[in-house]
Order: C-alpha cells, then sequence, then structure tokens
C-alpha cells in the first residue's frame, strides 16, 4: 500500500468525522484510523466488518499464511497473526494522523476502541465462535439497495427467455488486464461443459461471443442470481452473500485476501464444489467445476437451504438497534 493511499484514506476518515458526525462507523481495514480520529474529535466509533476479524480457536482468520496447523491453538496463532500484520498496514498513516489531530505520538494506555463490533455475514455462514468478547456479534448480511429505478437490460431478459438458466461467470475487481486471456478461457470452459452463460465484463473486461453466451455490465445480484442455474465467482464476501441469498451453488475462483476464506466455506457447507484457485484456472478446469456444480443435486439443494435461513434473517436489525440506544453516543 502506497503512503499517498493510506494518507488519503486517513485524510477522508478525519474529515468526515470533523464535520459533524456523531457516530462512525468502520470497517476492518481503516479501524486504526477510525480509532485515533474518534479519540482525537470525541466520536464512537462501531466496527462493521464483513469478514470475521478476531481471532478464534475454532479457525484461522481470512488472509491467514499458514493454515496447515490444526487446533485451537494453531487457530489462534494464525489469527493473532492475521491482526498484528492488519494492525502494521496502516502503522504510519496512524502516526501522521495522530500528529495533524494534535495527539500524542504514543497511543494512550487505553485508546478509543472500535466497539462493539458488528460482523455483516450470517450465523450460517459462519457461527459466531464461543471464544469471541461478548462485545463482538455476528448480525447477519447487509444488502446493498437496488439502483432507483433499475430496469434489467432489454438484450439480456431475452437471453435469459431464450432458454435454460446460464451460469453467471465474473471476477468483478480481479484480474485487471487479463481480459484477453480469460475471455478465452471462459468461452472454452463454457463449450466444454456445454452450457449457456451470462459474462460480467467486470475489472477484467471479459468478453464472450456467440448465441450461448452474453456478456453484460453491472447488473444487480439480487436479481440476476435467482434467474440463474449456478455462480462463477472470485468467492469475495458480496458476491458469495448475494449467491447464497440466490439459493444457487457456486463455482468459486478466489484469488486473493479474504476469497480463499469464504471459498472454503462455501465448499464446507456444501453449496459448492472444490474452490479452484486463479493461479491454477484453466479451461478443463472451469469446464469440468462446472460439470461438477451442475450435476450434483447437493449443492443446489444446500444453497436453497440456506437460502431460506438467510431470508429469515435480518442483519441490520441489531445494529440499528445500538445505533439508536443511548449507549451508541
Amino acid at each position: 500500500m502506497t503512503r499517498a493511499y493510506a494518507d488519503g484514506i486517513a485524510d477522508g476518515v478525519a474529515e468526515a468525522v470533523a464535520a459533524g458526525a456523531d457516530l462512525l462507523l468502520t470497517a476492518f481495514g481503516p479501524a486504526p484510523l477510525s480509532r485515533t480520529a474518534g479519540e482525537a474529535l470525541g466520536v464512537p466509533v462501531i466496527g462493521t466488518y464483513l469478514a470475521p476479524a478476531f481471532a478464534t480457536g475454532q479457525f484461522p482468520l481470512p488472509n491467514a499464511r499458514n493454515t496447515d496447523g490444526t487446533g485451537p491453538q494453531a487457530n489462534l496463532a494464525a489469527g493473532r497473526d492475521v491482526l498484528r500484520r492488519a494492525e502494521g498496514v496502516f502503522a504510519s498513516a496512524v502516526t501522521r494522523l495522530r500528529a495533524r489531530l494534535g495527539l500524542p505520538a504514543d497511543a494512550p494506555v487505553a485508546p478509543v476502541d472500535v466497539r462493539p463490533v458488528f460482523h455483516g455475514f450470517s450465523p450460517l455462514v459462519v457461527p459466531r465462535p464461543e471464544d469471541w468478547p461478548s462485545w463482538v456479534d455476528v448480525a447477519g448480511y447487509w444488502w446493498p439497495a437496488r439502483p432507483k429505478g433499475w430496469q434489467p437490460p432489454t438484450e439480456l431478459v431475452d437471453f435469459l427467455q431464450a432458454g435454460p438458466p446460464p451460469v453467471f461467470i465474473g471476477f468483478g475487481s480481479m484480474a485487471a488486464g487479463q481480459g484477453e486471456r480469460l475471455s478465452e478461457l471462459v468461452a472454452a470452459a463454457v463449450q466444454r461443459a456445454g452450457v449457456r452463460a451470462v459474462v460480467q465484463a467486470g475489472w477484467a473486461e471479459l468478453s464472450g461471443c456467440g448465441a450461448d453466451v452474453l456478456t453484460i455490465g453491472d447488473v444487480p445480484h439480487d436479481w440476476l442470481f435467482p434467474r440463474t442455474a449456478a455462480v462463477v465467482h472470485h468467492a469475495g464476501a458480496g458476491t458469495t452473500a448475494a449467491g447464497l441469498r440466490a439459493g444457487v451453488p457456486a463455482v468459486p475462483i478466489p484469488v486473493m485476501a479474504d476469497q480463499p476464506f469464504w471459498a472454503s466455506r462455501l465448499y464446507e457447507l456444501g453449496a459448492s464444489p472444490r474452490p479452484v484457485p486463479f493461479q491454477d484456472l484453466t479451461a478443463e478446469a472451469l469446464g469440468n467445476a462446472i460439470t461438477a456444480c451442475l450435476s450434483e443435486p447437493t449443492h443446489r439443494r444446500r444453497a436453497s437451504e440456506l437460502a431460506r435461513g438467510i431470508a429469515a434473517e435480518d442483519g441490520t436489525a441489531s445494529l440499528l438497534a445500538h445505533i439508536d440506544s443511548p449507549s451508541a453516543g
């Protein structure tokens, strides 16, 4: 991470709080910066994290460097290593932000903490570990609002109606600059699996050709995914959640960061075949994974079961209840 990027985030956090915020909701990454701004300006800070962010004996945290060890102590050690490294990402930016805000160079013994912390994923997907602090919650998913007045492109509607449900294929913001290679790979995989496909261009600028492939731009996942047979994606937190919400099985192709964690959860929950790491992706591997996903009814059944449970949850309720309470500050 460059100094300019880190300082840009620090400036954004400080300016947002200084503009008159009563409360600061922070993601996990910039939490050290949010703590600093909260300390300087007397604003409470609440964590709104999209992936597990407290060490536990039950599993290694996302981004763990070593997941080969088994058992509570190995999991705790791996998790603590993740948290130390995450804190260090913004360490220099925190030092500069403290100076800018007139705070002592060293944080106080008891700094303004980020608490409580709400995790925005379903306990059906990652149950709350029993060894987490009492002020750390797994709230359930928080869903993005569909753009006001949005309507699906006619070309997409026509394609969906012209045949059996297609497979969605997209890598979101991953694989920028690899569009030509991936487009050829995807085309060969789709042909190998004998399926129709909706290919989302994304940052990779994927493209597709042929009567059985349609390339699209951004489309709300909550509209598109229920109309598909399966979703092939990079296993980011949001796309993983959207696929589970839709009740469709997945073919996870994790690239980096927390994506291997979510890919593993999909597999362990039975909603996908074994993940294919992005660095191992070939037309043969992708085609075989799509075939495995669609030919095993257990994957769709488990995805449907999870979707029903997730639909019964209200991920915003506990967060909003706290925000509205006197204890929120």
